[in-house]
């Protein structure tokens, strides 16, 4: 239980501190990056810009939810991860800036319904102690989110480029992918097993009547 505990504030931490983290980030980015010799019109767009990609964020996390509960949360979680490395991956290479833009919208988009996903998870694993996990693992979140500026940071002043924090955050969405692709299985057979064959009984009840 401690060790579940752990992989999905790891799991949040990545999702909702990467939505966060990219909100409070983006700014500085879209005005250091593209609009270096215009910093008042450069703050302008920066803005516009930011706004539209935590929109995305925050529309999304509740269809990521209702994906969830549709295809499974773990499925869900597999493929966001695999998608924002991919997107991250392009944005490691510094494109033009509307192609950043796009590929940022989508990024905060699959974070945000890594986020509702996530959540749909957590109460399957821990129905009886669901308000302290909630805490927990919010707060792991929160954590996450303080770390990725920093990162960011710290990776223009070694490298002098924004390209190696994104190069990265798509190294860490793939170690997610192929934590996930490991826990699945024991998962599956555990706390997410009542929930496939639940139909079974009734069925079978039909059929003797």
């Amino acid at each position: 239980g401690q060790a579940d505990a752990w992989w999905f504030c790891l799991l949040y931490s990545v999702t909702f501190g990467g939505f966060v983290g990219l909100a409070s980030f983006l700014n500085t980015f879209f005005k250091d990056q593209y609009f270096p010799n215009n910093p008042q019109m450069g703050g302008v767009y920066a803005g516009y810009f930011t706004t539209l990609c935590v929109f995305s964020g925050s529309m999304l996390r509740p269809i990521g939810g209702y994906l969830a509960d549709r295809f499974g949360g773990i499925r869900m979680l597999l493929g966001l991860f695999f998608c924002a490395a991919v997107a991250l991956t392009g944005l490691a290479f510094l494109p033009p800036v509307m192609t950043a833009l796009a590929l940022l919208f989508v990024v905060m988009g699959l974070l945000g319904m890594g986020n509702g996903s996530v959540f749909q998870l957590v109460p399957q694993r821990f129905g009886k102690e669901i308000g302290v996990m909630t805490g927990v693992v919010g707060a792991a979140g929160g954590i996450g989110g303080f770390f990725l500026p920093n990162l960011f940071g710290t990776m223009k002043w070694l490298t002098g480029s924004y390209g190696t924090g994104f190069a990265v955050f798509a190294g860490v969405s793939l170690l997610c992918v192929a934590m996930l692709w490991r826990l699945r299985a024991g998962w599956e057979s555990t706390f997410l097993a009542p929930t496939l064959p639940a139909s079974e009984p009734t069925e079978t009840a039909v059929g003797v009547h």
